[in-house]
């Protein structure tokens, strides 16, 4: 009887004990298989997490590409606006018609150049510069045309002033078209620290804003002005008149305007 006990324990202690080697390895198949969901889980979420990066990324992309492209030619095409150079709300607004060609805008550029840039860095003066192509109309050639888209490259650089007062001071004879020539304009270029590279020599020699010099030509045509330069300040007509206008009393127009 106590052998047949024994052997009653052995079996039953066997059992319990296969019973819980089972269970232990029910729960490790569990266990394995749930850190498997879990691997796959995290995978997934990675791989989301992965595209919604990507996404960005190409969404940062293309928003820095329209930018670039906004910036480097949207605006001149779509408006005849000017150029402006100076404080945005500065007291007194000055407005020039005027043609690279064109000798009397070289006299006055020479002539009221200094005075009109100190008032502008001392935020007493804006500027808004409209090119046109009066010589081109009158003479033939294409130096008004590729100057003025010149300038307005140079601007996409940043470097409008300095550029427009380099054409300027190198102003060929109306005569010669030497502005005609988009090499001349690039030679020129490499005079303005920072301007000559291949995105504003794409855009001179492409004619990227060929549409907004149109435009502003059109403009200066139906505004009503005969000739250039043309200079308003704050929309009176002040240069060519019976009173001649000078570097001093511009200064002092400019100042009273405060």
């Amino acid at each position: 009887m106590k052998s047949q006990k024994k052997n009653e324990e052995r079996r039953d202690r066997e059992g319990s004990e296969g019973s819980e080697g089972r269970r232990t390895a029910t729960q490790r198949m569990r266990a394995s298989r749930e850190r498997e969901r879990s691997v796959q889980r995290l995978g997934r979420q990675l791989k989301v997490a992965g595209a919604v990066v990507a996404l960005l990324a190409v969404g940062t992309g293309v928003a820095a590409l329209v930018a670039q492209q906004t910036a480097k030619s949207g605006r001149h095409k779509d408006d005849a606006k000017g150029i402006a150079v100076g404080k945005r709300n500065a007291p007194a607004q000055l407005t020039v018609y005027e043609d690279f060609r064109c000798p009397a805008c070289g006299q006055f550029e020479n002539r009221f150049r200094n005075t009109i840039r100190g008032l502008e860095k001392r935020g007493k003066l804006r500027t808004d510069y409209h090119l046109v192509t009066i010589i081109d109309d009158n003479l033939g050639g294409k130096g008004s045309r590729r100057a003025a888209n010149a300038a307005a490259c140079a601007e996409d650089e940043g470097r409008f002033r300095q550029f427009h007062d380099v054409l300027y001071r190198h102003q060929p004879p109306e005569q010669k078209d030497a502005f005609g020539s988009t090499k001349r304009l690039i030679e020129l270029a490499g005079k303005v620290d920072g301007l000559d590279g291949p995105r504003f020599r794409e855009c001179v020699d492409g004619g990227e804003h060929d549409g907004w010099v149109k435009k502003t030509a059109a403009a200066f045509k139906k505004s009503g002005h005969q000739s250039t330069p043309t200079v308003l300040l704050d929309g009176e007509n002040i240069y060519g008149r019976s009173e001649p206008l000078t570097p001093a009393s511009l200064r002092e127009k400019v100042e009273s305007a405060d």
